[in-house]
């Protein structure tokens, strides 16, 4: 029995060292690869760049980068690298590339590579160690731990206005764009800095904190809130800083707050009627009593008609009839009479 489980024992061990290379060899198969066609070259020269294991149709750039190393990236990110120079290829249905890449000199100092990285399809990145001959080198910084970020789609305002803005109140936009990280260290909580501008005035910052993680090779889309003075209108600039350097500038047009127009109007309508009937009546509370009770009487009962002036006859005297009043400017003593004489005709 003992021979029997010491034989069991024996095959399995043998088993699983020999399933071990295959299993290795098959992930190593499975992992992208990058070959060069010469380790250096001077500016102005060409190299082959060809690679293996990709997935079909995916697209890729090509790039000399400084500040890098195959085991840690491109530490500088981006900015590191001779972008001006780079190449873009496309993985065949055999998962294969092929493509000629011109030596240029990044604007960082080497140890360089060639940053081979997935921009759609496939965000694996490769780096292989390159000389660029007469190229400056320095000692790798240290590593910051903000990776390397880079803008994979171009980006984009989302968000609409409110009848609010009409009237003035603060424009509200997202500034919505997709990153990935091109590093090796995974990008924790990053702070961005957007800040607009107006005209030829420089733009405002201010900090943004993204709460997520974008780890190594992976991409994620960020979303940044943007945000006007109250009353602002007309063309702006919304720029996103990221590590000093300004990653987005995207336009802003922003309509006329017509709503406030309106209000100044309305109330420059309303105010001088308002002050014309509260100074009427003011001056109908100074007015003296009796006019007012006159005017309210007036103003409460229907005026009598007016006759027309026309000669007015004296009643005929009778019996019954009273004796009729006699003006005030005759009197019975000097009324005239036909028998007295005239002035005329005395002589």
């Amino acid at each position: 029995m003992t021979y029997l489980r010491t034989a069991a024992g024996a095959l399995l061990a043998a088993l699983l060292l020999a399933a071990l290379p295959a299993t290795a060899t098959a992930t190593a198969a499975e992992r992208p690869g990058v070959a060069l066609s010469q380790s250096q070259g001077g500016k102005g020269g060409e190299i082959t760049v060809s690679g293996s294991g990709w997935k079909p149709g995916a697209l890729l750039m090509l790039l000399v980068c400084g500040q890098a190393t195959p085991a840690q990236g491109v530490v500088g990110g981006t900015n590191s690298c001779a972008n001006t120079d780079g190449r873009a290829a496309t993985v065949d249905a055999k998962g294969a590339f092929s493509r000629r890449l011109p030596v240029a000199e990044p604007p960082s100092p080497c140890p360089c590579v060639v940053h081979v990285a997935g921009v759609t399809g496939q965000q694996d990145v490769v780096d292989v160690a390159f000389t660029v001959a007469g190229h400056p080198t320095a000692p790798l910084p240290e590593p910051s731990g903000r990776g390397a970020l880079r803008v994979l789609t171009s980006a984009r305002l989302e968000g609409s206005s409110g009848v609010l803005v009409w009237f003035g109140a603060p424009a509200r936009r997202e500034v919505v764009v997709t990153l990935g990280n091109l590093g090796r260290t995974a990008v924790r909580d990053p702070v961005f800095e957007v800040g607009t501008s107006h005209g030829v005035f420089s733009p405002q910052y201010e900090e943004r904190q993204w709460r997520g993680t974008v780890e190594p090779g992976r991409k994620a889309v960020v979303r940044l809130p943007v945000e006007l003075t109250a009353g602002a209108h007309g063309d702006y600039q919304v720029s996103v800083r990221y590590g000093g350097q300004v990653i987005i500038e995207q336009p802003w047009g922003v309509g006329r707050p017509w709503g406030v127009t309106l209000f100044w109007l309305l109330l420059a309508v309303v105010v001088p009627a308002a002050l014309f009937r509260l100074g009427m009546a003011v001056v109908d509370r100074v007015r003296p009593p009796g006019r007012r009770r006159i005017r309210q009487s007036a103003a409460g009962r229907p005026r009598p008609a007016r006759r027309a002036p026309g000669p007015v006859s004296a009643p005929a005297a009778g019996a019954g009839d009273e004796p009729t009043a006699v003006l005030p400017w005759f009197t019975p003593d000097s009324a005239p009479s036909e028998n007295s004489p005239t002035t005329k005709g005395q002589s």
